[in-house]
């Protein structure tokens, strides 16, 4: 987003990427506890980029990646928020899902999935009356630090990473 993303200045947004963060993470639990697919590091034997996760990970089913679904769900919710940044935000929801792939705890098709499931829940949202306001007041909350000069965020660092692979 450029900015921070907070509880205190920015209320509705935080809000907002709360209630996405549970409604695109629940909705892959239906397929993943169906289809209980073993991760790419158990079937490899090898480690992750978070070994401490890996207890936890072992055990739960792959397919498809929640992870994914809620970065691909947040990057096109914050996209439509902050349309001046579409592109960035865009490409940093594909890379979080990449990074499942890469730290060996998804396979490609999990994260695939993972942006399918993140923007059907996206687009489900849309039919709810109070999600839409939600967005709406988001909208206006943003401009409105962004028009008092809310502290911009320098984002090079992570995009200096992402740059790597």
């Amino acid at each position: 987003m450029g900015m921070a993303i907070n509880e205190k200045t920015t209320p509705h947004l935080y809000r907002l990427m709360e209630r996405v963060l549970t409604d695109a993470g629940l909705s892959t639990y239906g397929v993943k506890n169906t289809y209980n697919r073993t991760r790419p590091f158990v079937v490899h034997d090898e480690g992750t980029c978070f070994p401490e996760q890996e207890p936890l990970l072992r055990n739960d089913g792959s397919y498809p990646s929640g992870h994914t679904a809620v970065g691909w769900a947040w990057a096109l919710v914050l996209a439509e928020i902050n349309p001046d940044r579409e592109n960035i935000l865009l490409k940093r929801g594909i890379e979080f899902g990449q990074s499942r792939v890469i730290c060996d705890a998804h396979w490609q098709s999990d994260v695939d999935a993972g942006r399918i499931m993140g923007a059907a829940t996206v687009a489900r949202l849309h039919a709810n009356p109070e999600f839409r306001a939600d967005v709406r007041a988001a909208i206006k909350e943003v401009k409105a630090a962004q028009t008092k000069g809310a502290a911009q965020l320098n984002c090079a660092t992570e995009e200096a990473a992402l740059a790597i692979h």
